[in-house]
């Protein structure tokens, strides 16, 4: 199982390899709204924002999301390290429920570019 720590710095990665993309990927990236990042199996909450193409995590909350943010994410710790690593398909974890993205109908046309 992932820790705390692990989940914090594949957050980190996936951030870097938001700034790094180009195109459509870029594009979809530029949103500026308030995100959280819900790791079911550990229960702790990564807030923050995804804003001028990158995710700057603000904070770390025991248990679920305190606030409903913009774009909302959930996943086990392993599948966000799998995620980010490469490891394990956005698109096809979306599809079977092991991921769950929460967005607006305009973001989630957007972010589909990155699935």
């Amino acid at each position: 199982m992932a820790t705390i720590e692990e989940c914090r710095s594949a957050l980190d990665r996936l951030s870097d390899n938001l700034t790094r993309a180009d195109g459509s990927v870029r594009g979809a990236a530029a949103l500026d709204r308030s995100l959280t990042c819900h790791v079911t199996d550990l229960d702790v909450t990564f807030t923050g924002r995804l804003s001028g193409g990158r995710i700057l995590v603000l904070d770390q909350v025991a248990g679920p999301p305190p606030e409903r943010a913009g774009i909302r994410l959930a996943m086990t710790g392993d599948d966000l390290v799998a995620l980010v690593d490469g490891e394990l398909d956005f698109a096809k974890a979306w599809a079977s429920g092991r991921v769950r993205l929460e967005a607006g109908f305009r973001d989630l046309l957007r972010l589909r570019s990155l699935l």
